[in-house]
């Protein structure tokens, strides 16, 4: 079971890595700014939990920002983790498909909060910002179930 947890807390990690490199290459090549709604979702959380964040200004801004990203960490960790527990509980697909259910999860984990909370509505988006999100997170995805993949069937057969 540990070893099942480590290992998709790994995949989501390098998924994430790699969902970020995507990412920040988009940026770079199309010349757009980083997206500020992981920290809007942060924002809404912590006031629906009744906190806020501390600071004001640039600190609380900064705060924010580095809230958010460790948010998006948490995901991609976390999906990686709950991905090896599937399989180590049976569920089993191809490499591909594994990986786009994979990367929909963590689309799925990332997106409906921030439409639930009014920071984004996907049914706006442009076909170039579904990309800029599908895309990141499909290869995400097949990243982090190719290492989720890795070995499970010899740690199920113990």
């Amino acid at each position: 079971m540990l070893e099942n947890l480590v290992r998709g807390g790994v995949a989501g990690a390098a998924g994430t890595t790699v969902l970020n490199a995507v990412t920040y290459t988009d940026m770079v090549r199309r010349g757009r700014g980083a997206s500020g709604a992981p920290s809007q979702v942060v924002e809404k959380l912590a006031r629906a939990a009744g906190r806020s964040v501390p600071g004001s200004g640039d600190i609380r801004e900064n705060r924010l920002t580095g809230l958010g990203a460790l948010s998006g960490i948490a995901v991609g960790c976390g999906t990686g983790v709950a991905v090896s527990l599937l399989r180590s509980a049976g569920l089993r697909m191809p490499w591909w498909l594994g990986g786009a259910v994979t990367g929909a999860l963590a689309m799925a984990a990332t997106d409906l909060p921030m439409a639930k909370l009014g920071v984004s509505d996907p049914k706006e988006w442009s076909a170039k910002d579904w990309a800029s999100d599908a895309v990141p997170h499909f290869v995400y995805g097949l990243v982090t179930y190719a290492i989720a993949s890795s070995g499970s069937e010899r740690a199920c057969s113990r």
